[in-house]
């Protein structure tokens, strides 16, 4: 443990010096922790159709049902803007592990670690827990901090009820996680076939789309984030974290580093 919180020190030493990770890592989650908020309560007091006219899918009807229809349109708008927290564990971890893996491909400052006594396993979890535990520190710090301020913008009981439930409690404790995970093992499998930073970020987009497929498909009425989706999605993020460290750390052994990535 001791090497690993060596490699954890070094790696925030080094990528905190990036102008463009501080902003993802402190601007971005104000961005989308402000941006719900103020949609929310812009919705305070707001004239609205009646049940029978909006386009609220059917799980949303049985989610809604007892509750005044203002606060089942506030549920249907939270929803959407669930989906923006599963942005902040993709973003951050990318950004940190590209200049962290990628950037030391240019700067060929990797190789003299490797003469280190320090183990692949060791190096390998110090890079994934300095790029994992910013993502995981400043999504759960923001999700509770919105949580906070759900009653300072006007949002009912019954809506706060919703988003402390365990759809919301789910997909951002656990979920978010995972997706961490998935970004830095991405980030590590990418590193073994480009030399550039920027590249590798850009690549990042594709771990987006799941998400902007499913937010736009919700917007549609075509899916809803649902407590069954939220489990079906853990349990298909586990499966592929395990399958992306098994392939990550393949990539990532000594004698492929030396002899490939240059």
């Amino acid at each position: 443990m001791d090497r690993i919180q060596t490699i954890i020190g070094k790696e925030w030493a080094e990528v905190f010096k990036n102008r463009l990770v501080l902003f993802t890592v402190t601007l971005l989650p104000i961005l989308l922790t402000a941006m719900p908020l103020l949609v929310l309560n812009s919705t305070k007091g707001t004239s609205i159709p009646g049940p029978n006219t909006t386009d609220l899918t059917a799980t949303f009807g049985s989610v809604c049902a007892g509750i005044p229809v203002q606060d089942c349109m506030q549920v249907y708008l939270a929803n959407e803007f669930l989906l923006l927290f599963m942005i902040l564990p993709v973003m951050i971890p990318i950004t940190i592990a590209a200049y962290s893996i990628v950037g030391e491909k240019t700067t060929h400052s990797l190789e003299p670690l490797l003469a280190t006594p320090i183990t692949t396993f060791e190096l390998l979890a110090g890079k994934t827990l300095a790029a994992v535990i910013p993502a995981i520190v400043a999504t759960w710090g923001c999700f509770f901090i919105f949580i906070l301020l759900l009653p300072v913008v006007g949002v009912s009981k019954a809506v706060i009820s919703y988003i402390t439930g365990p759809t919301w409690m789910l997909a951002v404790l656990i979920i978010g996680p995972l997706m961490a995970v998935l970004a830095v093992n991405f980030a590590v499998i990418i590193s073994s076939r480009v030399n550039d930073p920027r590249v590798a970020e850009q690549f990042s987009v594709v771990l987006l789309l799941p998400i902007l497929i499913v937010l736009f498909g919700q917007i549609a009425g075509i899916v809803s984030v649902n407590l069954q989706l939220v489990l079906i999605a853990i349990v298909a993020f586990i499966l592929i974290d395990i399958g992306g460290i098994y392939l990550g750390s393949t990539l990532f052994q000594r004698e492929t580093i030396l002899t490939r990535w240059r």
